[in-house]
């Protein structure tokens, strides 16, 4: 598979930059414009990907195909893909988690060979350089290290195991989109009283990452049963400003799990994530 016909399901944003990428040490890379967007069509022209009428074609075609879509989609996509016994290497490289994934590679059974994708970071233009994290078997990880070869799309296989790479998409993604939603709820309580400046300004003496520092989740647990009535009056405080206080409650309730650890300074961060598992 020196030079694989790729094709790409479908050309996104993330998707078709992706794909042009993948043109580099590809034949040629198809999609499919039936039934697609007038944008769909100028951003794979774009990119410079072939159109193709059918996906039938596309399969045919193809040695490598891509899937990268809304996650709402994947699995029906894949059954679609599945359902024409596509028998070349499935990158299943959505936002899903590690169950569907596994169910989406029990749907090609022993025709296709699947490989669990999930790319962290910003489209592959402008400077951006993200990370296309695969698993599965080693010789179709392998076919798709060698397409992104000498591109700014970056591959690192976490093993053999389907559902790992989705797993870690999800885990950062967890706590990246989350972390986006927050910023939004703590400034909009704060411009409900006037001190959104003042808040961005306090923010601003501290640039590093929690996800960074997961030895403080011990020292969270330990603090959990003051934490958690704080949360619940900032979601109180939402809710007054006309806000969704949901997510600061869900916050709360996790907080609780932790409550039989009051100040507990020997607490590590094993014990904390196991206590975390046990509701």
């Amino acid at each position: 598979m020196d030079q694989p016909t790729v094709g790409i399901l479908h050309p996104g944003s993330m998707g078709a930059a992706v794909a042009a990428c993948a043109a580099t040490n590809a034949a040629e890379v198809l999609w499919c414009e039936t039934g697609r967007s007038t944008a769909s069509v100028e951003r794979a022209a774009q990119f410079g990907l072939t159109p193709v009428a059918a996906l039938a074609e596309l399969l045919d075609r193809s040695d490598i195909v891509i899937s990268l879509c809304p996650p709402a989609a994947a699995e029906d996509l894949a059954r679609d893909v599945a359902g024409h016994r596509f028998a070349g290497v499935y990158v299943e490289a959505n936002a899903i988690s590690p169950v569907r994934t596994q169910r989406i590679a029990a749907l090609f059974a022993s025709d296709a060979t699947v490989v669990d994708g999930g790319v962290v970071g910003s489209p592959p233009v402008r400077g951006k350089t993200p990370t296309l994290y695969l698993s599965g078997p080693v010789g179709a990880t392998e076919h798709i290290e060698a397409l992104f070869a000498d591109t700014v799309v970056r591959t690192a296989v976490l093993g053999t195991e389907v559902g790992k790479a989705s797993a870690l998409k999800l885990s950062y993604a967890a706590f990246q989109k989350t972390s986006r939603v927050l910023v939004a709820l703590a400034v909009g309580i704060a411009r409900e009283h006037g001190v959104d400046q003042e808040l961005i300004e306090v923010a601003s003496k501290r640039t590093d990452s929690y996800l960074s520092e997961p030895q403080y989740v011990a020292k969270t647990a330990a603090r959990a049963w003051r934490w958690g009535p704080e949360l619940e009056e900032a979601a109180d405080a939402l809710a007054a400003a006309g806000l969704p206080p949901e997510m600061l409650r869900a916050a709360a309730s996790t907080l609780a799990r932790w409550h039989d650890v009051k100040d507990d300074s020997e607490l590590t961060l094993t014990d904390a994530l196991d206590r975390l598992a046990q509701p």
